[in-house]
């Protein structure tokens, strides 16, 4: 008895020392893990040397386990300024713009050091923006241009698929306008600054900001990331045939293509515009303000023809199927059984649709094959719509004359029981 309470004495006092233990080293590792020196000064400075933790846990490298020593150098551990800013213990200070470039690309270009936090990240950042427009004019001396902290942010940079990443697709726009739509900044590069203006009215600002569709082209899906570059007069086609893959078929077709790279013209651009694209309509095909076509051609010329062909044939196409659509919306509120044919509605707006990107070959022959097509299940629905109704009318009048005979057969009957009991 007396040796099994000694060997219960030893295994209580055995637990306690490692419960002590425990926490002290805890007590250890949470001390280590306050002293941060420079989150400590600098959370008391104003301005842009003002770095909080609480911005600083939001870095995606501080989630990763990075310090502020990681770039800038030095001893964060030390409250001594010789020691946390001491040259040997590799303190830098404030980078210079010029070589920011290469200290972000000294972890993010090394792919057996990226491995170890995100192997699904690319490590060709820093050679693609050597080749780009930014990082030229940089190596060339001009610090005006951007470099990784002006889209990446510096102290709380967040990864793109964070919403309140300032490289999120949904506000890298606003992070290109913050240079590129300050006209006193970008003034000695003589280009337009009303990029970001025009592409808020655009269609694909639309599909991305208002419809939440983050596929949408933005700043980066044409001009590149990294390597962002001017797409090229003589190249906007291929740009735009990433996403536009059959209109792209269609005006490799077109009379277009050649005309246009004969005359240096930028493909798609002279008729959609570049960053103002704004939805595409028949209207592009007419006379009005909306018209592109007699902005070069002359009236009554061979390509003038086919344009009021063109816009002749999609306009019955249209009318057709809105008549379609009447008709049998008509049965429907009448109780008919239309709903076949108003899923086949879809294949004739489908019919539409390849009309409008076949319109980008600008042969009527391609056009009308489409249109044609589209007509032929229009006019069939119409017809669906109408047979409806007549069968409808002949229901009514049926249900009429079983009425009236049974009303004819109650009063016969009436008059039979009165003639009985007189």
């Amino acid at each position: 008895m007396a040796i099994l309470r000694n060997k219960l004495r030893r295994s209580v006092a055995a637990r306690f020392a490692w419960l002590a233990g425990f926490l002290a080293l805890a007590a250890c590792l949470g001390y280590g893990q306050a002293v941060n020196s420079c989150l400590d000064c600098h959370s008391a400075q104003d301005g842009r040397l003002q770095v909080t933790p609480e911005k600083f846990s939001q870095d995606i490298h501080a989630q990763k386990g990075l310090a502020c020593t990681s770039c800038h150098g030095g001893d964060s551990s030390s409250y001594d300024p010789d020691q946390a800013m001491s040259r040997k213990a590799g303190w830098k200070g404030k980078v210079d713009r010029k070589q920011i470039p290469q200290l972000c690309g000294f972890c993010h270009s090394n792919p057996a050091l990226m491995r170890t936090y995100d192997p699904s990240l690319r490590t060709d950042q820093l050679d693609q923006y050597h080749t780009s427009i930014h990082g030229k004019r940089l190596a060339a001396g001009d610090t005006k241009v951007a470099v990784c902290i002006d889209c990446h942010s510096v102290h709380d940079i967040r990864p793109p698929s964070d919403p309140r990443s300032t490289v999120n697709p949904v506000n890298v726009a606003k992070t290109c306008s913050r240079c590129h739509s300050d006209a006193a900044y970008m003034k000695s590069y003589g280009i337009p600054t009303d990029q970001f203006a025009k592409y808020s009215t655009s269609v694909h600002h639309d599909a991305l900001a208002v419809r939440g569709d983050l596929s949408a082209p933005t700043c980066t899906t044409c001009h590149g990331n990294h390597g962002a570059v001017p797409p090229g007069v003589d190249k906007v086609q291929n740009v735009c045939a990433n996403c536009h893959v059959f209109q792209a078929q269609m005006y490799d077709k077109s009379s277009h293509f050649k005309a246009f790279q004969d005359k240096g013209l930028p493909g798609c651009v002279v008729c959609h515009s570049n960053h103002g694209i704004h939805h595409p309509s028949d209207a592009m095909l007419g006379t009005g303000p909306a018209g592109v076509c007699m902005r070069c051609h002359a009236p009554g010329d061979h390509c003038d023809r086919a344009r009021v062909a063109i816009l002749g044939n999609l306009t019955e196409l249209n009318q057709s199927i809105d008549s379609a659509d009447q008709s049998l919306r008509l049965a429907e509120s009448a109780g008919m059984e239309v709903s076949e044919a108003r899923l086949s509605q879809d294949q004739a707006r489908d019919a539409l649709t390849k009309a409008r990107v076949t319109i980008h070959s600008f042969q009527i022959a391609l056009v009308d094959q489409d249109i044609q097509a589209g007509m032929k299940i229009a006019a069939a629905n119409l017809k669906a719509g109408k047979n409806a109704m007549v069968e409808r009318n002949h229901r009514r009048i049926g249900l009429g004359i079983c009425l009236i005979s049974i009303a004819i057969m109650l009063v016969g009957l009436w008059l039979y029981i009165r003639n009985l009991e007189s």
